[in-house]
């Protein structure tokens, strides 16, 4: 019986005295690898960002908003005044605050204004809300201060700037105790809120806040009625009671509303669900990335079956004379399998590489984080061996079988 180390120094002879040969039989396990690795990145960068995305919003967070969604997931509004998009008031807030189970409830109006200060101008969005905004949304600020309850009521002519808008407002400056313009009117700046970047395609620093009153009574205009709002953040006591919070939020809305299920004209958004439902989501479409690629590796694996055959004919001869040299079955059965698992597992390593190189490109591509699991790193490595132990064991059964009479008769 040869020694394992003589076994393994007869196949590094053997790979090595066709180089190019053996380059191109694990070239398939090169690519296969290599394209399960980078898409399976890409795939759980993708669910890594979605996930950041929605965790940025805030944390047990509700979000109810004016209108009914669709079947198909758009969100309508309801006939009536306004359109229905004015459905939502400040005394739908101030019921759901004495909901059990409820934290915070923050009302807010949107607006677009064009912000000018030191002859620059800018058009973010801006938010009118309360002071407990920034709790409902895990909000920091960054520099200065918010404005309190008092300033809210008084609609005080005082904002906070996101970090976008205060970069590109006062590039070279501190903003805060800084004055800006918004329609026609000036307001001071007393706070930088923490950056809390990218959500999707939406930059979420691209924003200005300022008390709900003033941006009510000077900034959204006077269309529709004066108490309603665009948005109410409601944020759950624990992530365990979201899901009964919503269902109470919406029984009283409808209550309030005088509405059936069905016919409700608005909408409560569960974060938590829509997180789940994107993690399932981005999950299925690695899984079929991985799968789709992993159908290149058994092709890998095919052409190292093929080539083996191809050497076990071309080594006939040298066959018949190790057996006749006293070689035994299980000799010439572990040699080839040594070469196929051998080309399927550097084959598999230098996949790795390329892989994880490419994964690198495609997340800086996209803006993607970058998520190479060492797990998933390992599979690959040992997924590729296995495919050299199957695709390798019938070229080593057949050469193994071989009579070595019959061998050496062989031209």
């Amino acid at each position: 019986m040869m020694r394992t180390s003589d076994l393994v120094a007869s196949a590094g002879r053997a790979l090595r005295a066709n180089p190019m040969r053996s380059a191109l039989t694990a070239l398939g396990v090169i690519i296969g690898v290599a394209s399960v690795v980078a898409m399976v990145a890409l795939g759980s960068g993708a669910q890594t960002q979605v996930e950041r995305s929605i965790a940025s919003l805030g944390s047990n967070l509700l979000i109810v908003v004016p209108g009914a969604m669709r079947g198909g997931g758009g969100v309508r509004g309801q006939a009536g005044a306004g359109g229905g998009w004015d459905s939502l008031t400040i005394n739908d807030a101030e019921a759901i605050a004495q909901l059990e189970n409820v934290a915070v409830v923050a009302p807010s109006q949107r607006a677009r204004a064009q912000v000018i200060a030191n002859g620059l101008n800018w058009n973010p969005e801006v938010n009118g809300v309360t002071p407990d905004f920034l709790s409902a949304r895990d909000w920091e600020i960054a520099q200065g201060r918010m404005f309190d309850e008092t300033e809210e009521r008084q609609a005080r002519r005082i904002v906070v700037l996101g970090n976008t808008v205060a970069e590109n407002l006062f590039p070279n400056m501190d903003p805060v105790g800084q004055t800006v313009r918004m329609n026609g009117g000036a307001y001071e700046v007393i706070g930088i809120l923490e950056s809390k970047g990218q959500s999707g395609f939406q930059d979420q620093d691209d924003i200005v806040l300022a008390p709900l009153t003033t941006v009510k009574r000077r900034i959204a205009g006077r269309r529709g009625r004066g108490d309603t709002v665009s948005q109410i953040s409601v944020k759950a006591e624990s992530e365990e009671v979201l899901n009964r919070l919503q269902e109470d939020v919406e029984n009283l809305l409808r209550q309030r509303h005088r509405t059936r299920e069905g016919e409700d004209d608005f909408t409560v958004q569960n974060l938590s669900s829509i997180s789940e439902t994107m993690a399932q989501t981005t999950g299925v479409f690695t899984a079929l990335l991985g799968g789709i690629s992993a159908v290149s590796l058994l092709v890998g694996g095919i052409g190292i079956m093929n080539i083996m055959l191809v050497s076990v004919t071309e080594r006939t001869r040298e066959i018949g004379l190790r057996k006749a040299l006293g070689a035994r079955q299980s000799d010439i059965l572990n040699q080839f399998g040594l070469e196929a698992v051998t080309l399927s597992v550097a084959g598999g390593i230098i996949g790795l590489v390329i892989g994880v190189a490419g994964a690198w490109g495609m997340t800086t591509l996209f803006n993607l984080p970058l998520v190479v699991s060492p797990l998933n790193a390992g599979l690959a490595i040992a997924f590729s061996g296995l495919v050299g132990v199957v695709f390798g064991a019938y070229p080593a059964w057949r050469a193994a079988k071989l009579d070595p009479i019959e061998a050496l008769r062989r031209e």
